[in-house]
């Protein structure tokens, strides 16, 4: 009796929960309704049995259980979607892992290109990731050692003239002719001048970490370093963005001394946009003909015309403003000033 009940609870429980009974009832209920149709699929192990009920008779069949397959969206989907869903995100994960050393490449060429000096730098990744971020922290090992040695090499050439040039101011003081002595030293003076001026040139790359700026902060150092009513600064507060300080202050430094060389009054202005920074310098000199604007970027280009040709120096102030400023990511256009002379305007990221 017990072994009896124990059987036919088994039979229950498969016919609860065995997919060929739900599908077995599904379509058997579907065509001959509620009470015409009863089978087992547990009495025979290699077979089922169905009954059929018509009209008055009972149509029993026996089918073997190879012929009756259990058919469910459900499981369908699950097995097609679940495996798909693990390997994209194996694939993501793998992918992942070997973008990771190429978006680090990316950044580091990204900051060597703007000027800083990449020395936290580790190759690694797959083999052929490791291989051209080797060879990147090679290409830049060798720029930086050849700017150092040209930066060492100008320093010297520089203490080495600087000697010589003392010696004769020295010599001209005690001449007792003095119009001479006066004429030859504003001659040395130039010389000294143009000497700084390449020194300035040559290390606008020169090794200096990359800072948090505060704009306001910077152009109100550079407004006390002129000390004239003649330079009017206008700066929105809360600007800051990242660079090197020293070579953004000398970079304004040349555009304002321009400014106030050729012309009367100089009128900066400092602007923020929602990506940008935009610096404003205008002048109310002579001005720069359109033609020329293209030209007064290159190293010791003069004009002919517009700007008098009395002024010392060497060409280099524009030249050095456009370097540092590129290496920034930025951007230097000229322009008609409102003041009826030149206009410089400096776009840099934020």
């Amino acid at each position: 009796m017990e072994s009896a009940k124990k059987n036919c609870l088994d039979i229950l429980v498969r016919e609860k929960f065995s997919p060929m009974d739900r599908s077995l009832r599904r379509e058997l209920k579907s065509t001959f309704g509620n009470n015409n149709y009863w089978f087992n699929t547990s009495k025979f192990k290699n077979a089922v049995e169905i009954k059929i009920r018509s009209e008055n008779e009972v149509i029993d069949f026996i089918v073997p259980k190879e012929l009756v397959s259990a058919s469910s969206v459900r499981l369908f989907v699950l097995w097609t979607t679940l495996p798909s869903i693990v390997l994209i995100i194996i694939a993501l994960i793998f992918l992942k892992n070997q973008t990771r050393p190429l978006v680090k490449l990316a950044k580091a060429a990204e900051r060597f290109g703007k000027g800083d000096y990449v020395n936290d730098f580790r190759p690694s990744g797959a083999q052929e990731i490791r291989k051209a971020a080797y060879e990147f922290d090679r290409m830049a090992k060798r720029i930086n050692r050849h700017l150092n040695q040209r930066s060492e090499m100008l320093s010297g050439i520089s203490h080495d003239l600087r000697t010589p040039l003392t010696r004769l101011k020295l010599q001209l003081a005690m001449l007792n002719q003095k119009d001479l002595s006066v004429k030859m030293s504003k001659d040395i003076d130039e010389m000294e001048k143009m000497l700084n001026d390449y020194l300035q040139f040559a290390k606008t790359q020169s090794q200096e970490e990359t800072k948090k700026i505060n704009l306001k902060e910077l152009f109100n150092n550079i407004k006390e370093n002129f000390g004239t009513k003649a330079l009017e600064i206008v700066v929105d507060d809360d600007i800051s963005l990242s660079g090197r300080p020293n070579a953004l202050k000398r970079s304004f430094e040349n555009i304002i001394h321009n400014a106030l060389t050729y012309g009367k009054r100089a009128f900066v202005n400092v602007q923020k946009s929602s990506n940008r920074v935009l610096i404003t310098v205008e002048d109310d000199g002579p001005g720069i003909p359109e033609e020329q604007h293209k030209n007064v970027f290159k190293p010791f280009f003069r004009l002919d015309k517009s700007r008098s040709l009395n002024q010392s120096g060497v060409g280099l102030g524009l030249a050095i403003v456009e370097d540092v400023i590129n290496s920034h990511g930025g951007s230097t256009f000229l322009g008609k000033s409102k003041f009826k002379g030149l206009l410089i305007k400096v776009s840099l990221p934020l």
